[in-house]
This record gives structure tokens, sequence and C-alpha cells, in this order.
């Protein structure tokens, strides 16, 4: 395999000779036959299959639930570089929780004039219902994902912060008991760190997160918006592993005062909620009326201390990609210390200067919208047809604020098993950290997306991404 001109390939680097991280693999990969490594490719997406790994598509009119590709060339990350992903990504996930706390309270970075108050004001994702709410322990994003993209030996950024409902750590969790199954023999070569403690550690985390209401063993449950939910197998998944109830809003009701489940024993208090609804959803008598998935007047329960939602309801704010933009200000003014995790630098188009630059350079920038999330509404300005380019050009006219730009990165690139061998394709990674009010916990390794089609930097599995192990090495 040789690596892309121009691209660090984190299995050789720059030329032909493995980095050191890889090279036990390498050595085994050597000596595999092709033949059989692509039928082990092949039983293991049958597994998955099996299993019954699929997330749904929208916008499709058929074959709406997709299998993800999973490929079984594993990436590689030393203990070093877990090292400093680790303190950068606790760093951040402390400063984030700081950041809503106030903002919700004395709102003291607006007063120092850290970040504009319109930015606040006018975002659709601050919840005024939330303004002098205190969850236990100050703890707003229990759950949270980090999206990192790596242009060099050294070099991460953190491209977005998923702060609201992060998806994608039941796919962490197959991906390696896949690996486990196919391959036993690379693990005794290889001194891996394991993440199949997750499922506990949440359950623990919450646990530690309680209400005030709660005045025994906590009662745990799952919410999700049904079956038709593009992320419905990673809601059963964690109530199944995590041996919680999964509910859904027409299970729950509010009685006493208390968040209360279904059961065939009657009505039990609920008291914590690990939600996986959007907040607009989550309580028809305080956001959308007609919601039929959450449950009315759990928010006044919430604000009352008779349970805690997970993630808090507000924390979308924290994944607004304009407030992206200032999480080296966020960082610095709640810990006292620069950010050890870089962003990518970028654009609001809020700004006339800066709208200005972006239109000027549409063709080699990636732009979002603020609030969108799995690729959808992005425009990749280097793969864009003119056409595409200027019907883009009138979507930021009209609305600039609803967009940030970026500089196309060279994302660094991992093999993956093709036909005629490995190939390298551009990857990102999203490791999970759990906070409660006894601290920050991240899993060594997180969710490798890969953008499976050849040049592609969009690595998003509704956009034709697959997934791979990673591995976190042991000193």
């Amino acid at each position: 395999m040789v690596a892309k001109p121009g691209f660090f390939d984190e299995m050789t680097g720059q030329g032909d000779t493995p980095r050191e991280p890889y090279g036990d693999y390498c050595a085994w990969f050597s000596s595999e036959d092709a033949n059989n490594l692509r039928r082990k490719s092949a039983q293991a997406e049958a597994l998955f299959r099996l299993t019954g790994i699929t997330f749904n598509v929208y916008g499709m009119e058929e074959q709406t639930e997709r299998l993800i590709p999973f490929d079984i060339v594993p990436r590689i990350i030393t203990a070093k570089e877990w090292s400093i992903l680790e303190r950068g990504i606790e760093q951040r996930v402390r400063a984030i929780n700081s950041f809503l706390h106030d903002i919700y309270h004395r709102q003291e970075i607006l007063r120092a004039g850290r970040i504009p108050a319109e930015m606040i004001a006018t975002n659709a994702a601050f919840l005024p219902q939330m303004i002098g709410v205190a969850p236990p322990g100050n703890i707003y994003t229990h759950i949270v994902g980090t999206d990192l993209v790596r242009t060099g030996e050294n070099e991460f950024y953190v491209l977005e912060d998923n702060a609201r409902t992060p998806s994608g750590v039941s796919y962490m969790l197959e991906n390696r008991e896949t690996m486990l199954h196919m391959f036993p023999e690379l693990f005794s070569r290889n001194r891996v760190r394991g993440v199949s403690h997750y499922p506990r550690s949440l359950r623990r985390s919450l646990s530690a997160s309680l209400p005030p209401a709660c005045d025994g063993p906590p009662t745990l449950a799952v919410l999700t918006p049904g079956i038709h939910n593009s992320a419905y197998f990673e809601h059963a998944f964690l109530a199944d592993q995590m041996g919680v109830e999964l509910v859904e809003g027409h299970d729950l009701r509010v009685i006493d005062g208390r968040v209360a489940m279904r059961t065939t024993q009657g009505y039990q208090p609920i008291d914590v909620l690990y939600r996986r609804v959007d907040d607009d959803f989550l309580d028809p008598m305080n956001f959308n009326p007609d919601s039929m998935l959450g449950v009315p007047g759990i928010l006044d329960v919430y604000r009352a201390g008779g349970i805690t939602i997970a993630n808090a309801p507000g924390t979308g704010i924290a994944d607004d990609k304009a407030i992206y933009s200032y999480m080296p200000e966020i960082v610095e003014f709640y810990t006292g210390e620069k950010a050890i995790l870089n962003n990518v630098p970028t654009w609001r188009c809020s700004e006339p200067d800066a709208l200005a630059h972006v239109l000027d350079h549409l063709d080699e920038l990636v732009v979002k919208e603020v609030h969108g999330s799995g690729g959808y509404g992005m425009l990749v300005g280097p793969a864009a047809s003119k056409k595409e380019l200027s019907a883009f050009a009138a979507k930021l006219k009209a609305r600039p604020g609803n967009y940030i730009a970026q500089p196309t990165l060279s994302l660094s690139t991992v093999p993956v098993l093709t036909r005629s061998g490995l190939a390298p394709r551009h990857v990102d990674l999203r490791p999970f950290a759990l906070a409660s009010p006894q601290g920050v916990e991240i899993i060594p390794g997180g969710l490798t997306r890969v953008a499976l089609k050849k040049g592609s930097l969009v690595v998003n599995s509704s956009q034709g991404g697959g997934t791979k192990d990673t591995w976190v090495l042991e000193d």
C-alpha cells in the first residue's frame, strides 16, 4: 500500500515502512492469505446483518434501512497519542459543562465579552425554560462524543462537539466484539485496551447523577423515539447492556410529581432517564405541542428535582457550530488553561467579512449548517460542481447566520481492505466521554468512521461511510 501524496497515513506515515504502532499488525497481515482475509470480511458483514446492526437513512423512499459497512483493518493509536487526546477531551468536557451552567445562570462569559450575547439570545438551541435550573453536580451533558481528525504525526483537531444525544457507541462495541470473534490471535499479539466495560461505566455514571427526589437505589431507563429512529438499534442495545428498561413516551406519565414508567406491577418512578429524544419533542406541554414522542410535564418534574434527564435539555447549544468557533475562548475562560486540542479554523458566515471570504473561496472550503449533523446540508467545495456551488452561494446569502465554513483539511488515512489489497481512505474518530459529579471518564478508543469511496472526505454512515475497530495500545 502506498499513502496518498500530501496525506499522513497512520500505518505508513509518508512512506512504505510501517509506523511503530502498526509493526505487529503488518507482520501478521503479510503472513495471511488474501483470499482468507476477504472471506473473513464477508463473514464479518454477515455477522453484523445477523445481529441486526443497521441504521435508517432519512429522505429515501426505498431501502431506508442499511447495514453500516465494517472494515476489518483496525485503526491503531499509541498510548502516548491517546494520553494527549484523553487529557484534551476531559478538559473540553469540563469546559462545556461549565459553559452550559453559566449561560443558564449568571452568564459571566457574556458579561466578559468573550462571546457575543446575541449568539446565545437568538440561538434556537438555547432554552429559556432551563434558566436557573442546576442539575445534580452541575452536569448538563453526561455523554459526549467529540469528533476528532488528524492531519499529521502529532496534529489532532476537534472537528465538532456532540453534547446533545451523541450516537455511535454501540458500533464501537460491536466492532470490537466482531474483531475479537474473527481474529482472536491479533489480541494476543497486541496489547489493546478494552472497551467492553462501557455499558457498566455508563450505568455507574448515570447512577451517580441522582436527582434530589431519589431516596434509594436508583431506577434508570432509556427513552427512545421508537423503532423508526435511525439509532433505534443503539437505544435497544444500550438498554439491554445496562440491564434497564427501554421506554417510549407512551410508557411514561407524571404521577405525584415523579415521572413513572408502566410495568406489570403498576407505574414505577424513574430517577434517571437517558433520553434519545430531541429537546423539541421531549415535552409537548413545554415545547412542541404536537409531539407524540415525549412526556407531558416531564420538564416541570425535572426543574423541581424529581428526575435527572441525561443529557439535560438545552445542551444542544454546545453542539452549535458557531459556538464551536469560540471553544478555545470557552476552554480558557472556565479552566484557566489553553486548549490542549485545537479547533479547526472557522469562519462564521454571520459576520460580513467572513461571509465575503467564504463566497470568494467557496470552491476551497467545507460549509456546514450550524445545527446540522450526519453530513446533511453540507457542501464540500472541492468536490462540488459549478451548479452546486452557485446554488449553495444563494443559500449562504439568504441565511448567512445558518452556516460556518472551514478549510478542507488533509485528513489522515488508514488502510481498508479492498479486492486489490490495502488502500488508503480518510477517517475521523469519535471518542466517548462520560461525565458525572464523580468526574469524567473517556473510553479508550471510540468510533472510527471511514470514507470508503476513494478520495472522499465524507465519513458519515448516512453518506456512504463505514466503520473500523479502534485500538488504543497499552504502554
